[in-house]
């Protein structure tokens, strides 16, 4: 690229410039990018909705979002102090500023530290292989039973309908720790101590995954839609299959998530029912950890049981959208 200079007082030579062209090229591109930024703006504000056709006010919104943004950081700051952490030493962990870097930059061979020293012998690789499996067996079995019990409650009339939802919803009055000496004891009988099906087949019973698909479905698939289908002699396991399901792919994504996370996340369960440190999950093995004082790898190891949690929000976010029945119902 060719270069020009650009003359000062006394003809001295103040430096190189751009070409004019080049310059221009960019300036053209840079309002393009404004242009094409403000005309997204303009077509959003098509769809929103005034305030005040809600009935609310201004300072509300205001007073809402403020704590919101409480809310986040009080649930961001744990995460961040262990991103930080991880990083640290063990002996400049605590002379440190907890929210910052300090040297020497260790994350790595925290790290590496993680998965020999916290239980020995690749212990935590194993934690963290059984919680994969818990979430993902647990997890998925109760998001598959929700969207059917779901679907059925919203959009079928049947005798005990009202009274078994009702029941289903009951079940979240109950805590675990009222029925943890009958849980154990039933446990017991059906030889499911330290079995990982003791795990998985509680983890399948999500009353509120229940819930959210009987509210979604009712909301989301509509009876004319259906009724269309049986007019044309659909069967009602192909129109759950080839209309509600893809009707119902925001709402099942959510109650995914909602599942994988309450059985990667569940301490009391498997501390109930697990004698043998092989088939710990990830918050009990660090849990059974915590009190050897070596809370730099107990905070590196925290991270490594949250960073797939995350990473699974981002890839499964983009189905976290409405208006999947646009043009779906006509006339």
């Amino acid at each position: 690229m060719s270069t020009s200079a650009r003359a000062g007082k006394g003809g001295e030579e103040l430096g190189p410039t751009m070409p004019a062209p080049v310059h221009g090229e960019r300036q053209a591109g840079r309002a393009a990018r404004r242009a094409r930024r403000a005309r997204r703006r303009q077509e959003d504000r098509q769809y929103e909705i005034p305030l005040h056709l809600f009935g609310v006010r201004r300072r509300t919104v205001t007073l809402v979002t403020v704590l919101c943004a409480l809310f986040s950081l009080f649930t961001l700051i744990p995460i961040v102090y262990m991103a930080f952490s991880a990083t640290k030493t063990q002996l400049n962990i605590n002379d440190s500023f907890p929210f910052w870097f300090a040297r020497p930059f260790e994350l790595f061979q925290n790290v590496s530290l993680l998965f020999k020293n916290l239980g020995g012998d690749g212990v935590f690789a194993r934690w963290f292989a059984n919680t994969v499996v818990y979430a993902s067996l647990g997890g998925g079995g109760a998001t598959i039973i929700s969207v059917m019990a779901g679907y059925g409650f919203a959009r079928f009339d049947f005798r005990g309908a009202r009274f078994g939802f009702a029941l289903v919803i009951g079940t979240l009055l109950v805590p675990i720790t009222a029925i943890s000496l009958p849980l154990y004891l039933v446990y017991a009988k059906a030889h499911l101590i330290n079995s990982i099906w003791g795990m998985v087949l509680p983890s399948m019973v999500s009353p509120i995954g229940v819930y959210l698909m009987r509210t979604f479905s009712a909301s989301h698939v509509p009876r004319a839609l259906l009724d269309a289908a049986r007019i044309d002699g659909a069967g009602e396991v192909r129109i759950f299959l080839t209309i509600a399901l893809p009707l119902l792919v925001p709402g099942i994504v959510t109650v995914l998530l909602i599942n994988v996370v309450s059985v990667w996340n569940n301490f009391f369960l498997p501390l109930l029912i697990f004698s043998n440190q092989d088939l710990y999950p990830l918050s009990v093995g660090i849990g059974d950890r915590a009190g050897g004082g070596a809370s730099v790898l107990l905070a590196t190891g925290g991270l490594a049981s949250v960073l797939p949690l995350i990473a699974l929000f981002l890839i499964l976010q983009r189905h976290w959208n409405g208006g999947l029945l646009l043009g779906s119902v006509t006339g």
